[in-house]
């Protein structure tokens, strides 16, 4: 008898990157808080909110955290409980986003399909999880991202300043939201690659997308089909952009002005 669940109904383990980046983060500084992931968020921490949304979802069985420091974490008491109680796997975050994910990535069984998503995605909902969660089971790629069309964004929030990536076939915006099966992992090392090269942005462009493909973006003649596949191409990795329906998806708290846009929608 095959006792190894189906594709369609496999659990995966969720990891959430909360490790600030520089002492000068706008939403530290602005809301007073030991750390960026610990800043509230309509009276609530943002990490508490991904991570409250993370359990309520069915098809999340593990949920690990990395980073923020120890030294910080009294400064949350709630989470400090989580963590205490086994309901949150925290490991200390390493000295760049793609070496904690490849170090939180070390500790799921390679068979586990995993999400990746950040600390500063303060308007996730289970839904959205839970709707990039089936599009990827169901998907032919082994690393799979998620997005919002500009569209969306601009019909959600009207004015509103995001960065958008405008390619032939349309804008569109990133969710902060990946899901690996055990060949995309592979891409997480392909990205250290890239974050290794970010102060050499000639061998990181020809790394990452080749000098062709830059142009043909560049002169506004790349479509996402054709830049997916020079990443996967240069990866080695197949990967799949899946579009979800909510334009809150793509809204995480970087700046004050995000900050305010997600306090406004949280209250309504």
């Amino acid at each position: 008898m095959n006792d190894k669940p189906s594709p369609e109904s496999q659990s995966f383990a969720a990891l959430v990157l909360a490790a600030d980046r520089t002492g000068k983060d706008p939403i530290t500084r602005h809301t007073g808080a030991a750390c960026k992931a610990f800043a509230p968020v309509a009276g609530i921490p943002m990490i508490i909110r991904v991570l409250d949304t993370l359990a309520a979802c069915e098809s999340i069985n593990q949920i690990i955290l990395c980073g923020p420091p120890e030294s910080l974490l009294h400064h949350c008491p709630e989470l400090q409980q989580r963590i205490a109680s086994g309901q949150v796997t925290w490991l200390a975050n390493l000295d760049s986003p793609s070496r904690s994910a490849e170090r939180g990535l070390s500790i799921v069984p390679d068979d586990t399909p995993v999400l990746i998503t950040t600390a500063d995605h303060a308007l996730l909902t289970p839904a959205m999880v839970q709707e990039f969660l089936n599009a990827s089971r169901t998907a032919a790629g082994d690393a799979m991202v998620g997005t919002v069309t500009e569209q969306a964004i601009a019909a959600a929030f009207p004015g509103a300043k995001r960065t958008i990536i405008r390619l032939r076939d349309g804008g569109y915006r990133g969710c902060n939201l990946y899901a690996f099966r055990s060949r995309g992992r592979a891409l997480v090392r392909f990205w250290q690659q890239a974050e290794d090269l970010r102060k050499n942005p000639v061998k990181l462009i020809a790394r990452v997308l080749g000098f062709k493909t830059v142009l043909s973006y560049f002169f506004g003649f790349l479509t996402l089909k054709q830049g997916v596949s020079a990443v996967s191409e240069r990866s080695g990795v197949t990967i799949q952009v899946l579009v979800l329906s909510d334009a809150r998806a793509g809204i995480d708290v970087d700046k004050v002005e995000d900050l305010e846009l997600a306090e406004s929608l949280l209250r309504q």
